[in-house]
């Protein structure tokens, strides 16, 4: 398979449709290969629209949706950022590309052997929910999969005038959401539609009723 072709397509036919056109983004994501971020049976289907299974309850989110979140986040060369759910580290491999400090946190032991064969990003390993606050603040944080419930640690990690993005569930329907932290409290916009894998430790709190 022509992988290099395959990234060209994606860039025309998933990328710029979902306006992923800011060019440190796009130079990013056509120049890392994503074929090696998947299992080796699944290389062929790496560069699809859609989710690619990496570990059990885990995967790798569709091209559009991590071009689409980096190009709200506003990512710049130089910027400090925290990937939560770096799985086997697409993502941060992209942001490194970009010339960001990475720092990367994973929990699962499978995806963590993988994600150490990322070079140029510091690996945090414990409870995504978490974070890396030894290591912020920081310019960005992107929550790389499916959360029901955003924890105030992470937001409190973020730099004032820093950004997060996540796959949020709101109303029953996962979507991209993105917010910039003020003085005055952190707030999120919704983006648009989104299909990414639920990351563990983010359950919403049960509420209690009679």
């Amino acid at each position: 398979m022509d992988f290099a072709q395959a990234r060209r397509a994606m860039v025309d036919s998933q990328l710029r449709p979902q306006a992923v056109t800011d060019p440190l983004v796009v130079a990013a994501m056509a120049g890392v290969a994503r074929e090696t971020f998947v299992p080796e049976a699944s290389a062929p289907i790496a560069y699809i629209d859609r989710m690619v299974p990496i570990a059990p309850g885990r995967a790798l989110s569709p091209p559009a949706s991590v071009g689409r979140m980096l190009v709200e986040l506003g990512c710049r060369t130089g910027e400090k950022a925290l990937i939560v759910g770096a799985g086997t580290g697409y993502s941060a491999a992209v942001l490194a590309e970009m010339g960001l400090d990475v720092i990367a946190v994973e929990s699962d032991p499978v995806l963590l052997g993988r994600l150490r064969k990322v070079e140029g990003i510091t690996i945090v390993e414990g409870p995504l929910e978490a974070g890396a606050p030894d290591c912020g603040p920081y310019d960005v944080i992107l929550v790389d999969g499916q959360i029901e419930d955003l924890p105030e640690a992470l937001v409190e990690q973020l730099k004032v005038g820093g950004r997060l993005g996540a796959c949020l569930v709101e109303g029953g329907v996962p979507r991209l959401m993105a917010g910039t932290r003020s003085i005055h409290g952190f707030g999120l916009k919704s983006l648009a539609d989104a299909s990414m894998a639920p990351l563990p430790g983010f359950a919403r709190p049960a509420v209690f009723t009679f």
